[in-house]
């Protein structure tokens, strides 16, 4: 057990390498992990199922405890990353294939890694996590009437299919995972540590699926997805950043708030893109992408704001000596 503690300390903390070094072997051989796209639903279970044996009952707690912020994060969460996918697709113009991909990572919750992120940023980690339970536990419902209400323009779009799609890999297996935690705390107690492993290993496979199969299509069409990716989040972040401002939180918050607006569940875009877009393939492209792209931005983002923070804590440090 030890061993596998130290092999999940490893990865977390070079996640990024990780997940490019595995986008790329996909890319240069597709033949050794094409087969994980039939998967990708189990596989995004897995996730939420290891994010599931993590929440405790402080976590449920601060959702009780500290509704202003995280009803400013949630509200954030699910307005600016929507909105601002929506003006990426109609002012790129973008083809609907690509449209409904970016309009799905930008109606979906945060994603887990942002509460790494937020920890190394030195922000607020349990409001971190409090949004991410609760934009969780909204999404079977907000993220299918966000793509209902704003992908109809570009593809017709399911919406009763699609919150059962996302019941499936997401309330349910993190529910799971809380009952099976709430049975067997000490039994649990001893896979938890390595639980985030599982989900690492879970979104590496996902993502290096969808490039796999998608090898000749990303030489097309890549570099406008990646283009497109990458604006939506610094989007996320420094829209997210400012609201928050706006709002009156401290460094603390507001460096949580920004993260998580930033940092999207979209291994759920992929597996929302595969389950309910099947006519349009690179509806997945955006997600994969992503997953890569938000883990390196948000690792350099966490970098300069932590450097704010100790320049501010010495500055006062000085002042009141």
């Amino acid at each position: 057990m030890r061993y596998l503690q130290l092999i999940n300390a490893f990865t977390a903390r070079y996640v990024t390498v990780i997940i490019l070094l595995f986008s790329g072997m996909a890319f240069v051989m597709p033949q050794y992990f094409g087969w994980a796209v039939q998967y990708t639903v189990f596989f995004l279970g897995a996730a939420m199922f290891g994010m599931g044996l993590n929440i405790k009952a402080k976590d449920f707690a601060i959702v009780l405890t500290r509704p202003k912020d995280i009803a400013i994060g949630v509200l954030a969460q699910y307005s600016i990353m929507p909105v601002s996918a929506l003006i990426i697709c109609n002012l790129f113009q973008l083809p609907p294939d690509i449209a409904i991909g970016v309009i799905l990572v930008g109606c979906c919750p945060g994603g887990t890694a942002s509460n790494v992120i937020t920890y190394i940023a030195r922000g607020d980690v349990s409001l971190s996590v409090g949004m991410t339970i609760a934009s969780t536990l909204l999404a079977p419902l907000v993220t299918p009437l966000l793509v209902y209400t704003l992908g109809g323009q570009w593809v017709d779009v399911q919406l009763v299919p699609m919150m059962i799609s996302v019941v499936k890999v997401v309330l349910l297996p993190v529910l799971l995972g809380i009952l099976i935690q709430s049975m067997g705390q000490h039994r649990v107690d001893r896979i938890r540590p390595i639980s985030p492993l599982i989900s690492m290993i879970a979104i590496v496979l996902i993502i290096a699926g969808i490039i796999a199969v998608n090898r000749d299509i990303i030489l097309m069409s890549g570099l406008l997805t990646l283009g497109v990716v990458c604006l939506h989040n610094l989007m996320g972040l420094g829209v997210g950043l400012i609201v928050s401002r706006a709002c009156g939180l401290n460094y603390e918050k507001t460096t949580a708030l920004a993260i998580e607006v930033g940092m999207q569940n979209s291994g759920l875009a992929v597996a929302l893109a595969t389950a309910n877009f099947a006519m349009n393939p690179l509806a997945t492209l955006a997600g994969a992408i992503f997953s890569v792209w938000h883990n390196m931005s948000g690792a350099v983002f966490a970098n300069i704001r932590r450097r704010k923070y100790e320049e501010d804590y010495e500055q006062t440090n000085v002042v009141e000596a």
